[in-house]
């Protein structure tokens, strides 16, 4: 009798050492946040971030992302980005997080994500809308995030003297993909 219950609990134990899966963010990944301004239309590219899931069947158990505020570029040049960082409030803050556990996700529908959105220092609690797909070793996550800067104490930029003003709203697109470590 002892030696089926130590062999029922070590098959056990096996089965939940391997059905949980651990991600990192790949390479292929995208994140842009756009916005508008009394003049035009304004886009930044994240160019470093990372990021890590656990995933146990259809569920994730966690996930974290990152995004290095001095790695938010734009097209329009170094005055632009300056503006931008210091909106975020680089030097005391020089990440955007989020963080969310405990998923569930059916593949291929548009799934909310609740979860912590920290930036310029302030955390808020977020809902994202996505889609999950899982393919070959990876798992992409795809959507986008309206948010409103004063929510988190960032001053809207100006530029020209103070014609030209940013939007206080601005929605943060990506299209992420984990691959399987």
């Amino acid at each position: 009798m002892k030696n089926i219950l130590f062999t029922l609990l070590a098959l056990f134990g096996i089965s939940l050492g391997f059905s949980q899966d651990n991600y990192e963010l790949s390479s292929e990944s995208v994140l842009t946040v756009d916005g508008t301004s009394t003049l035009t239309a304004w886009s930044v590219t994240a160019n470093t971030f990372t990021g890590a899931l656990q995933l146990e069947g259809n569920a994730i158990k966690e996930i974290s992302f990152e995004v290095e505020v001095a790695s938010l570029i734009s097209p329009r040049g170094a005055t632009m980005d300056k503006k931008t960082h210091n909106a975020l409030k680089k030097e005391e803050h020089p990440k955007v997080l989020f963080s969310a556990s405990v998923i569930n996700f059916s593949e291929g529908d548009s799934q909310n994500i609740p979860g912590k959105l920290t930036m310029a220092g302030v955390e808020k609690e977020v809902v994202v809308a996505t889609t999950i797909v899982r393919s070959e070793g990876k798992l992409q996550i795809k959507g986008n995030q309206k948010i409103t800067l004063q929510d988190y104490d960032m001053e809207p930029p100006t530029a020209m003297f103070g014609s030209i003003i940013v939007g206080d709203d601005v929605v943060i697109n990506f299209d992420l993909f984990f691959a399987k470590k």
